[in-house]
């Protein structure tokens, strides 16, 4: 049955089974290789969702599992040491560690408590990234490569987006697409009634307004972060970014 659903380490497998680049990660070898997952992913998408929206957390997260299945399937069809191993992957480790990472390279300077220790969120994403080079060498090297693709998709995401570059809108227009496509749900329908034109320039009680305005404002308390850190917000700037996310 696993076999249908995790990604082979051969591309004459995975042509026959391309779903399972997104797939596997809904499998785990274990109950502990799950928890661990999933409380990583609570750390972060805490972070995460206190900021950006949930769409964006899905642009992350499922770019993370694609951009860390292709390392895999890159490194054991073309490294000799790789093949012939065999080895099949599982997991959602690549997407966790795409927005655990994201959240590290956006605002690397945030302190978090870690034990008896305040260290900062970049030096938490070195010290994982570097535990997974370490430990290719020792066994699961599938696992590791998948998790060092799932970094390398969140930093660059991070890094491209304080530019002023959201590089998951081409997936997020595709899983729109899919959602409407999947969608069975019908809706009633509705007249349409043209507005008319009015030359005097928005009034500032309209919805579009106060969406723009709210953005706005948005926009300033990120860029706070992006270079001052959350700790830099006021407790008014934290509760309308909350209550915004």
């Amino acid at each position: 049955f696993l076999e249908w659903f995790s990604l082979p380490g051969s591309f004459n497998s995975f042509i026959f089974k391309p779903w399972t680049l997104i797939s596997y990660a809904f499998f785990h070898a274990s109950l502990s290789h799950l928890f661990w997952n999933m409380v990583m992913l609570y750390f972060g998408g805490q972070f995460f969702l206190n900021l950006f929206s949930s769409q964006r957390f899905y642009n992350v997260f499922f770019l993370g599992l694609i951009v860390g299945g292709l390392i895999f399937l890159l490194s054991y069809t073309v490294f000799p040491v790789f093949s012939g191993n065999g080895s099949n992957l599982v997991g959602a480790s690549a997407g966790v560690t795409a927005i655990f990472i994201f959240i590290c390279a956006y605002m690397p300077y945030q302190e978090v408590r870690v034990f008896f220790f305040n260290v900062k969120l970049w030096q938490l994403g070195v010290f994982f990234i570097l535990t997974d080079l370490i430990q290719i060498p020792n066994g699961n090297a599938g696992g590791h490569l998948a998790h060092i693709g799932g970094g390398l998709l969140g930093f660059i995401y991070a890094r491209k987006l304080k530019e002023g570059t959201d590089i998951g809108i081409g997936f997020e227009t595709y899983w729109n697409v899919l959602v409407r496509t999947l969608s069975f749900k019908s809706k009633p329908l509705r007249t349409a009634y043209r507005a008319k034109k009015n030359s005097n320039s928005e009034a500032p009680n309209t919805q579009a307004y106060q969406n723009r305005e709210r953005q706005k404002k948005i926009d300033t308390i990120l860029d706070k972060i992006s270079h001052s850190g959350y700790d830099s917000l006021s407790k008014e700037e934290k509760d309308y970014l909350f209550k915004s996310g």
